[in-house]
C-alpha cells in the first residue's frame, strides 16, 4: 500500500535537491532545441531507470539494524547537505544536436544524457537513502519518480520562467536545510534507539 505521507516527502526532499542540478538545466537546454515531449520521454525512461536502482540498493540497506541504518543515512544526509552547499555553479556541457529531430534520436539523446549523469547523484543516493529509512520502496520510488519527472518537466518546458522568478541559490539553501534536519532526525534515532 502506498503512504501518501512518505511520498510526499520524498517528492518535495528529491524535487528541491534535483532543480539546482546540472541535469535539470540539461533537460532545459534539450528543451530549447528539441520537440518538448520527445525529450521528455527519453529523460522520462532515464530517471525511471536511475529510481528503480536507487530503491532496489536502499531495500537492501533495510537488511541491517536499523540504528546502524539510521546513522548511514543521516551522515549521507549531512554529507549531500554539505555538497549542496558548496556546489559552485558548473558550466553548461555542450550537446550535440541530432542531424534530425525523430522521436527515438531525441529521446535516445535525452535519455543518455540523463543516464550518464545521473549515475551516482544526490538524488539517486537520496533516494537509495529514502527508501532504507522508510522500508517502503513502492512509496518512495513513486515520489522519487515523480519529483524528477516534475524537474524535467519544468526544466523542459517552463525553466527560464522559474529561474528568472526564483533564485537557484535559494533552492539550494531550501534543499540543502531539509537535508540537514533529515540528517540531524536520523542520527537522533541512531543515538536514542
Amino acid at each position: 500500500m502506498i503512504s501518501i505521507t512518505v511520498t510526499a516527502l520524498v517528492f518535495g526532499v528529491v524535487f528541491l535537491a534535483e532543480l539546482p542540478d546540472k541535469t535539470a538545466l540539461a533537460g532545459l537546454v534539450l528543451g530549447t532545441r528539441y520537440r518538448a515531449s520527445y525529450v521528455f520521454a527519453g529523460v522520462a525512461a532515464a530517471f525511471a531507470l536511475h529510481v528503480v536502482l536507487a530503491v532496489a540498493a536502499g531495500s537492501v540497506l533495510t537488511l541491517l539494524p536499523q540504528r546502524i541504518v539510521h546513522a548511514v543515512t543521516g551522515v549521507l544526509f549531512l554529507g549531500g547537505a554539505a555538497v549542496l552547499l558548496m556546489k559552485k555553479d558548473e558550466d553548461d556541457e555542450e550537446i550535440r544536436k541530432p542531424e534530425n529531430q525523430t522521436f527515438w534520436k531525441v529521446a535516445s539523446t535525452g535519455f543518455m544524457l540523463i543516464l550518464v549523469a545521473e549515475f551516482g547523484d544526490l538524488t539517486q543516493i537520496m533516494t537509495a537513502n529514502l527508501a532504507a529509512r522508510y522500508d517502503d520502496p513502492l512509496s518512495v520510488g513513486l515520489g522519487a519518480v515523480l519529483a524528477l519527472w516534475a524537474v524535467a518537466g519544468l526544466g523542459i518546458v517552463g525553466g527560464k520562467a522559474l529561474m528568472k522568478r526564483v533564485p537557484l541559490a535559494l533552492i539550494t539553501k531550501v534543499a540543502a536545510l531539509l537535508m540537514i534536519a533529515l540528517g540531524v532526525w536520523s542520527l537522533y534515532e541512531a543515538v536514542a534507539g
